[in-house]
């Protein structure tokens, strides 16, 4: 077993160290989503990667309790926003990396215009500046699940919001 209060790794390192491809794959990556490393990437990867494998298995067996598991594994992928809700299991063969990355806090807060650059995204979700349906959210990697993305916000003692509402008056006056 292991000791309870320290967690195992929650990804898999690359088989070969040294790869080219992977690498310049991995650095557009960190680059595109503001991460930390490229330890990020690879829990990603290892992410769609058990879920691929789940669904190889699923497909290659048919009775009744695989049926069971086929509905809850497509369940918990729809409730991600991995997956659309008409989605079959064959579309969980077509994860990416990138679909995981896409729901992560850090990149919704980006894309949500809380932040300029994805680094600042991390840096105000790290900070305590952001909310998630009222409460703070400190860790950039959390996956944002369907239906949260609407309850982002800025935490309303934050300096973050006045810094946006000044940002904002500044680009009004240049209109004008």
């Amino acid at each position: 077993m292991g000791h309870p209060r320290k967690s195992r790794k929650k990804y898999d390192t690359p088989p070969h160290p040294w790869n080219a491809d992977r690498i310049k794959e991995e650095n557009k990556l960190v680059i595109k989503y503001g991460l930390k490393n490229k330890k990020e990437v690879w829990k990603a990867e290892t992410m769609v990667r058990r879920y691929r494998r789940d669904a190889r298995y699923l497909l290659g067996l048919s009775s009744e309790h695989t049926a069971e598991e086929r509905i809850q594994l497509l369940g918990h992928l729809v409730k991600l926003g991995l997956l659309k809700e008409d989605a079959k299991l064959e579309d969980v063969l077509n994860l990416t990396v990138e679909d995981v990355l896409r729901r992560r806090l850090q990149t919704m807060v980006h894309k949500k215009g809380l932040s300029r650059t994805t680094k600042q995204a991390r840096q105000f979700v790290i900070h305590g500046h952001i909310t998630l349906n009222e409460k703070k959210i400190d860790s950039p990697s959390y996956l944002v699940r369907r239906g949260e993305e609407e309850l982002i916000g800025v935490y309303p003692s934050s300096t973050v919001e006045k810094y946006q509402e000044k940002e904002s008056q500044e680009k009004n006056n240049e209109k004008e």
